[in-house]
This record gives C-alpha cells, structure tokens and sequence, in this order.
C-alpha cells in the first residue's frame, strides 16, 4: 500500500470515528470513490487500535475512574470513599455494552434475514443480510435520517446531566443506540450522541458519555477481525504501524476539536453534513 492510501485511510477513519458522521460509511465509500484497493484487516485492526489508543490517552483520567470501579467490583480497592461510585459508573458502562454485542452476534448469525425478506423485500444471499443490501443506499439513508434525528435532539434535548451522573437507565439507553451503528451510515458516536442528548446529557459530556462508551465497542470491532487475519496468514507489517500511528494522531486531534467545538456550538454543521453528503450518494450512485 502507498503511504497516500494508509494516509486517507488513517485520517478518514481517525475523523470520522469520532464526528458524528459515520466513519464506516466513509471508509466503505473509499473504495468506491478512489481506485485503491481494499485495505484488507490488517490495516482495519491497525486503525482500530489506534483509534482505542487515542481515546484513552484523551480520556486517561475517566478511564483510570472506571478501572478503579471494575477492580472494586472484584474486592480490589473497595474500602475507598469514593469506590462505590466508581463501581456504578464502570458497571454501568458494561450495561451500555451488551446490547451492541447482542445486536452484532445476531445479526452474524442470520437473526434478522426473515425478518428482512419478510417486511422489506429484500431477498438475503447466502445467509448474509449486510451483503444483500445496495451498500450506498442504506448508507446514504442513514446519513440522513440519523442526522436528522441528531439535529432534533440536540436542539430540544435539555442540557442538565454530566457523564458522572450517568444512571443505568442511561447506559442502557444509550447501549441500545450504540448498537444501531452496526448498521453502515448510522455513525456510533452520533447515534450515541443523539440518545445522549434526548436524555438531557450537554454537549460536552454527550460526547464525553459516547467516547467513554466506545472503548469496549472499539475494542471488540478490532478482535473480531483478528480471525480474519489468521485465516489469510497475514503478519505485523510497517503499513499497519503507520496506518495505527497515522489514525492515532488524526483521532486525536478529532477528539480536542470536537470538544471545544461543542462547549461553543452547536451540532447542525454535522447534520447539514451528513444530509448533503446523503442526498449526494442518493444522486451519483
């Protein structure tokens, strides 16, 4: 791979994880739009990684909290004052988790092809559902009505909690928005932006509360394609280190940006982004 390519990659992948506009329907499109190849899962583990690495670093002082919360859970440092609220947070945090993995095994399993065929038409090939459906249009879709969906609750959604006092009935809710954005177009940290908001999270800590939420998800999209790369034979190359490093950098930056931003600003220039961007997939696909 030419560094041009693991460059757009990286920078693409290290944006758009974190923006809320999609970042796999960006990184689908790339190879629609450019000549390059597929990257291949060595590159999307590379980039995965480094995306888990910048949000931790970012968010070093949160994940410290939540790490202290999962060891008292287990009776490690749980006679501390303020391990108990620790715990909540961690706990709650698992909560959010599950129904994104619930949702991915069920739909790697073929939960949802009868369900398909039945209510859309849509006639599934070879028991796989994702792969039966126009790629473009359902993301273009998506772009779409969860931008819109995003501009409605950040416009009448209240600014009153912050990500410390998360409850479980926002993690769950929260957990069950995150696990739409297996769908392509949909974008995790919109989506879990969005049912931040209509919870009444502000800006700043929706972003904080999806981000946080991410690690695990992140974290589990890079180890499932981990078998992938040993069904091809595929070993450590420098493409990965620089693809890892590149969206390192560029989620980074990302994650800074979109912080600040919203302590000032609203979220309609992503919305207006994701609407134009759809209606132009809609009209060149």
């Amino acid at each position: 791979m030419t560094f041009l390519q693991l460059l757009i990659i990286a920078v693409v992948q290290g944006i758009t994880e974190f923006l809320p506009i999609s970042s796999s329907g960006h990184l689908i499109l790339i190879p629609y739009l450019t000549e390059f190849p597929d990257q291949g899962p060595l590159i999307d583990v590379a980039v995965h990684v480094g995306s888990l690495l910048a949000i931790i670093v970012y968010f070093l002082k949160d994940v410290l909290v939540l790490a202290r919360g999962g060891f008292a859970s287990i009776g490690i440092g749980s006679g501390r004052p303020e391990a108990a609220f620790e715990r909540r947070l961690f706990w709650w945090i698992v909560l959010g988790t599950i129904p994104a993995v619930a949702f991915g095994l069920a739909i790697k399993l073929g939960a949802f092809n009868s369900v398909a065929e039945t209510m859309f038409n849509i006639t599934v090939v070879d028991d796989d559902l994702m792969s039966s459906i126009r790629f473009t249009d359902l993301i273009a879709f998506n772009l779409i009505f969860y931008g819109i969906l995003l501009g409605l609750a950040d416009h009448f959604g209240k600014s009153v909690k912050t990500f410390e006092q998360m409850t479980w009935r926002d993690g769950l809710v929260v957990g069950i928005a995150q696990a739409l954005a297996i769908i392509p177009g949909t974008s995790r940290s919109g989506v879990t932006m969005t049912a931040a908001r209509v919870l009444g999270f502000q800006r700043v800590e929706a972003a904080r509360f999806s981000f946080l939420l991410s690690i695990p998800a992140v974290a589990g999209a890079g180890v499932l394609i981990v078998p992938e790369i040993f069904e091809a034979g595929a070993t450590l190359a420098w493409d990965a280190l620089i693809a890892g490093v590149l969206t390192f950098i560029s989620a980074f930056a990302t994650m800074a940006f979109l912080m600040n931003f919203l302590k000032r600003a609203s979220m309609l220039v992503f919305v207006l982004y994701r609407i134009a961007m759809g209606c132009a997939l809609f009209y060149f696909f």
